[in-house]
């Protein structure tokens, strides 16, 4: 236990006796903001039926709605990886579907085996 001195400015000075980590660990709490922005993330197939897909997006504009930005990634399995014009295809129809709900921050792009495009949500 420490002598934590809480309001210096007031006279007398008021102090508590208890534990400093906790008390410094509040204070850095109650600064702290309520919602922080996270990259959330959606993998997805070539071969990911359509009802999946939609299934899909429509978590992603769940996350958008919060306020988090949206990672796209699609995983290529052996042969796919010469097919990413289908990756680019369904890409580009989920921008199509999303319209001005999202700004891209990242278009897509293929890194080996992935291909990953991040999405933030609009500024209305």
């Amino acid at each position: 236990m420490d002598l934590v001195e809480i309001a210096p400015m007031e006279r007398p000075p008021v102090c508590r006796i208890m534990d400093y980590g906790k008390f410094k660990y509040s204070q850095k709490k109650k600064k702290q903001k309520h919602h922080e922005q996270k990259l959330k993330e959606v993998r997805l197939h070539p071969k990911t039926s359509d009802h999946d897909r939609q299934i899909k997006v429509n978590q992603a504009v769940g996350f958008l709605e919060k306020g988090d930005k949206v990672q796209f990634t699609m995983i290529f399995k052996g042969r796919e990886r010469f097919h990413q014009e289908l990756g680019y295809e369904i890409f580009n129809s989920i921008l199509a579907t999303l319209g001005d709900k999202v700004k891209v921050e990242r278009p897509p792009r293929a890194e080996g085996s992935r291909m990953i495009m991040v999405l933030a949500p609009a500024k209305h």
